[in-house]
């Protein structure tokens, strides 16, 4: 029997007269079917492929066939965005069949929300944080809305999974199941990803359903590449202009400082180019994603604002500054174009500099070896535990720690944290005020309120904040300011970024005094090879980097100046990476460069390592590490890495010591209130990859010893 056979006639007329349906797409049929036998799953499809009706249609046939009181599906976005881009194609098909539909976000005026909670709508589209404002709110009758909940759909599933956003999500459905006492049914939504088993596993928590992924096989799809290499900020916003002229597109950048440097220079050359990125403001995205709709030759330079499936309809082209850093970042940014009948899939990357250009290589050939990223999943997700148990105590004034235990444990990236970890947790917050206790129940503690009680506690209800800035300082004059995450991997003496329309170059990094020391760069001076890349690649693209660098097959997708590059580059390092042993270059300041490609987190974590055993001064960078000191050479490294290779050496204490070598990097708000321990293990998950640095020591000296032989 199909899937469309077995929805309630109402559901059935309402597709094929209304939406004018023939029949439903195989992802639809596979996810319907699932879902009507009742169990949870994770829909794979590209962008525009169906996913959101795979969901909703058996969603909207078990609330047509067992109507409810209040709300009874969520659907959930990880950005107001996507919920607003979905606002008028969700209220279509709620409609069609009678149910009605209500969108509550931080933008959502207060009358309106007031009009849902007298009259709830069986539909609701928000945000993980908006939900926690509902459950903590006075205002909000919880139970009485939420107590007939049956389905939560997340859209965009692969954003959250993995992150504190997902962590905070999942303790907020679990939060909303246990009112009801029902299993709710959960739906996650995604592109493309490498492990959607464990992401299914992530999804359903505590729910004791069966579970699915639902990955019918993909229609081969022709796309059209090509990587050029302008050079300048300038010569990039003309070729964009040049390529985007007499079309629709998108031009992605990799920061805000970028996409606004392009859209200026970009702009009286024949193409309408909007902005949209996070600092601008609500007003001016939806002028431009408005005006976009009923253009033709226009333009949007964005950031990853417009990654996600929202909806700015049929474009024709996709154009990249630089490159993004991730290929399941460029599958889903190409995913936008080749959605008309006739028309292919095409991306045009414009790199300034061989850094980009080896990245957006790499991308292309990882991506057509079908090889995408797994989300990193976790289990001891401290900073979200602390947000969590300050929002029980909240909720519901006072509670004990052993029903605060019971509701948290349920939340997989909770379950790596032990009941006695818990119970230390929970002195060490009664201890610094964040918490209170008396007669054996939890309150808010007064430290707690002063930090997080402004504006009705909102900032208690969002798990991420704007980090703290470092000052950029050229002497005495201040500059500006940079994320830590910008700092983390800018490289002394090798990394230039532009900043208040002047190119810099790093002197010095002062983490205790959140500083950054610069001179102005000079002319003409672009950002040297292997310094500044924008985020931690992945040890798989980088090892493709390596065996691009290695290798003399063409790559057809060039242009001259690409091609050429390339060429100078093979000559330059290729002689190097095939040589046996670790390939050591000796640098022009006394010290040296080795060469192994295993990305950024794991060599910070060989950084760490090195600095602890042999003192030395190491700069960890994507492709190599820098290292300085008296007596560095080729054979001293390959002797430190002997020792880092011997039995033992990464025990537990080892991990201690790497941990605390760690700059106190601000990575949560709430990261103030947990323990000293618990802060150096949450900083060693981010920047250390114990297990990767230990196979990268084996294969080099394997290489080496198998040299010998």
């Amino acid at each position: 029997m199909s899937a469309f056979s077995r929805f309630p006639a109402r559901l059935q007329e309402a597709i094929a007269s209304r939406l004018g349906f023939t029949g439903l797409r195989p992802v639809q049929e596979l996810a319907a079917q699932a879902l009507l036998d009742g169990k949870n799953a994770v829909v794979l499809a590209p962008t525009a492929g169906g996913k959101t009706e795979a969901s909703l249609f058996p969603v909207l046939a078990g609330l047509v066939e067992r109507p409810v009181v209040g709300v009874g599906a969520l659907y959930v976005a990880p950005i107001k965005a996507l919920l607003n881009n979905q606002e008028e194609r969700l209220g279509t098909y709620t409609e069609m069949v009678g149910l009605r539909r209500f969108v509550w976000h931080g933008d959502t005026p207060p009358s309106a929300k007031r009009a849902f909670l007298r009259e709830p709508c069986e539909l609701l589209m928000t945000t993980p944080e908006s939900l926690e404002v509902m459950l903590i709110s006075p205002r909000v009758p919880v139970r009485a809305l939420f107590s007939q909940l049956r389905y939560v759909v997340v859209d965009e599933v692969h954003a959250l999974a993995g992150t504190d956003r997902g962590a905070h999500l999942l303790s907020v459905i679990e939060r909303l199941a246990a009112l009801g006492g029902v299993d709710v049914q959960r739906v996650g939504l995604s592109a493309t990803v490498g492990n959607p088993g464990e992401i299914l596993a992530w999804l359903q928590g505590s729910s004791r359903r069966g579970g699915v992924v639902v990955d019918p096989p993909k229609q081969p799809t022709q796309r059209r590449l090509s990587v050029a290499l302008p050079g300048t900020v300038t010569d990039i916003a003309r070729a964009g202009a040049g390529l985007a002229r007499g079309k629709k597109s998108l031009l992605f950048c990799q920061t805000r400082s970028l996409s606004e440097h392009v859209s200026e220079r970009m702009r009286g050359q024949g193409t309408d180019v909007f902005v949209h990125h996070s600092s601008v403001s609500l007003e001016e995205r939806r002028l431009a994603e408005e005006r976009f709709h009923h253009g033709r030759d226009t333009c949007i330079v964005c950031t990853s604002t417009l990654e996600l499936g929202i909806d700015v309809g049929d474009l024709d082209a996709v154009l990249q500054a630089n490159a993004p850093s991730t290929v399941s970042s460029f599958l889903q940014r190409i995913g936008r174009t080749g959605r008309r009948d006739g028309q292919v899939s095409n991306m045009a990357f414009l790199c300034e500099d061989t850094d980009s250009l080896l990245l957006a290589v790499a991308l292309i050939e990882q991506a057509r070896r079908g090889w995408v990223e797994s989300v990193p999943m976790q289990s001891r997700c401290w900073p979200v535990l602390v947000q969590q148990l300050m929002a029980l105590s909240l909720q519901f004034g006072a509670l004990a720690p052993a029903e605060a235990w019971t509701q948290l444990s349920r939340v997989p990236d909770f379950q790596g944290i032990s009941a006695d970890e818990f119970e230390g947790l929970v002195r060490h917050l009664v201890a610094e005020g964040f918490l209170f206790e008396s007669g054996g129940k939890l309150s808010l503690g007064e430290r707690a309120e002063r930090l997080f009680g402004r504006k009705n506690f909102a900032e208690l209800y969002a798990v991420f904040t704007s980090p703290v800035l470092y000052r950029v300082n050229s002497g005495a004059q201040e500059i500006g300011s940079l994320e830590p995450s910008f700092v983390e991997r800018l490289v002394e003496g090798m990394s230039a970024f532009l900043l208040g329309g002047r190119a810099w170059v790093v002197d010095h990094v002062l983490h205790s005094e959140r500083e950054v020391q610069v001179r102005p760069a000079p002319v003409g001076r672009k950002p040297a090879w292997g310094g500044f890349m924008p985020q931690f690649l992945g040890f798989e693209v980088c090892q493709r980097i390596r065996h691009v660098l290695v290798g003399d097959e063409a790559v057809p997708y060039l242009d001259e100046a690409a091609t050429q590059a390339l060429k100078a580059l093979r000559e330059d390092l290729g002689p190097l990476l095939r040589r046996s042993g670790p390939p050591v270059q000796a640098d022009a300041e006394g010290g040296a460069l080795w060469w192994n490609f295993a990305g950024g987190r794991i060599n910070h974590t060989l950084k760490y390592a090195l600095e602890a055993t042999q003192g030395w001064k190491v700069v960890a960078d994507n492709f190599f590490l820098k290292v300085a000191g008296t007596g560095v050479s080729h054979g001293t490294i390959e002797a430190a890495l002997r020792q880092l290779g011997v039995p033992g050496f990464w025990d537990v204490e080892r991990l201690r010591t790497l941990q605390a070598r760690i700059p106190p990097y601000r990575l949560s708000k709430f990261q103030d209130a947990l323990p000293d321990a618990a802060v150096t293990e949450m900083l060693g998950m981010y920047f250390l990859d114990t297990e990767g640095a230990q196979r990268v020591v084996r294969e080099c000296l394997g290489a080496e010893a198998a040299t010998a032989s």
